[in-house]
């Protein structure tokens, strides 16, 4: 099992982690989503090869406040590499609950 930043990211993995994090906060409603507004969510996981990683994920309003919102997430394994440079998803909902460009 590795620990945390014991080596190079698997970003194949890393990406899988972090897709399976994101849908969790596309299946969110946009009241819930609204909720959490200025508190990063810091999330902990296991890659299916035992890498440790970690996610952040924050929720920012797009352009003005009751508008659309912008959910950023990111994961790195804790590696100094992958702190400056973690590998990042986002995605545009609207109030009504569409997702923009898609």
């Amino acid at each position: 099992r590795q620990g945390v930043g014991s080596g190079a990211m698997d970003k194949a993995e890393a990406r899988e982690v972090l897709a399976a994090h994101v849908a969790r906060y596309r299946a969110m409603s946009y009241t819930n989503l609204v909720a959490l507004i200025g508190d990063v969510q810091v999330h902990e996981a296991t890659g299916a090869s035992g890498a440790d990683y970690i996610l952040e994920f924050e929720v920012l309003w797009d352009h003005e406040p009751n508008g659309n919102l912008r959910v950023v997430g990111g994961i790195d394994d804790g590696g100094l590499r992958s702190a400056f440079a973690p590998l990042l998803d986002d995605f545009v909902l609207t109030p009504d609950g569409d997702f923009i460009g898609e």
